[in-house]
């Protein structure tokens, strides 16, 4: 199994942050980011070298990465990016329709016109990356993060932004592959429609529509980690 690459990462250097939240920042910012791939050792020693930090320091964030469900810590192994089994994966896109279902119910119920408009810029975004960087799933993956951030901050209920945030984390690698395997002017389409039934106050329908979509987004995944494995 590969350690964690030389240089990989590094402190975000504001002062007014603490040296344990800097280094859980970037580490976690590395995960998401793909630096660090499902399956990949989080070597101690190496991250205290990369890092300028105690032994202390590292182990404590990767208990806080492990808690967040993005590292495993197993005895006499150490820490490793969590790599969610197929099994595991299906519940999470599950547990992920459900949540961010819910979410986008709360938007549709407490979002402010405001939110409503730059929801709206958001997938006119999304639509412009697709056209032009339809092969480039890393871009698309994060410009429609934008509008599902959006999502969670108009839903106003930070418990359940965690929870989404969270699983969306930990199944990272299969949204890319998932985005890269279908024509993403669908993505639009659907996505418009989902905003189509926000405006209408159409609270249920909208999550419906949006848990649908992400288990779309499921299928599409695992279809891609067949065929890389046939």
């Amino acid at each position: 199994m590969p350690s964690s690459p030389t240089g990989a990462i590094t402190l975000s250097g504001k002062n007014a942050e603490p040296v344990r939240q800097q280094v859980l920042d970037a580490l976690r910012d590395a995960i998401l980011d793909l630096r660090f791939e499902p399956g990949h050792r989080l070597v101690e020693r190496e991250l205290m070298e990369q890092l300028s930090v105690s032994r202390a320091t590292v182990r404590e964030v990767l208990r806080d990465l492990a808690s967040e469900g993005l590292v495993t810590i197993a005895p006499n192994r150490g820490a490793v990016v969590t790599a969610p089994t197929l099994a595991e994966a299906s519940d999470i896109y599950e547990a992920r329709g459900a949540i961010e279902g819910l979410l986008v119910k709360l938007f549709t119920e407490r979002a402010v016109k405001s939110q409503m408009i730059k929801l709206e810029a958001a997938i006119e975004e999304f639509a412009e990356a697709a056209e032009e960087s339809s092969d480039d799933p890393a871009r698309l993956l994060r410009v429609k993060d934008e509008f599902i951030e959006l999502i969670f901050t108009g839903a106003h209920s930070t418990v359940l932004q965690q929870l989404a945030e969270s699983l969306r984390g930990r199944v990272r690698l299969l949204r890319i592959k998932a985005i890269s395997m279908r024509d993403p002017t669908n993505s639009v389409a659907e996505l418009r429609e989902i905003l189509v039934a926000i405006r209408a106050g159409e609270a249920e329908q909208a999550a419906q529509l949006y848990a649908k979509h992400v288990l779309g987004s499921r299928a599409r995944a695992f279809a891609a980690l067949d065929d890389s494995e046939s």
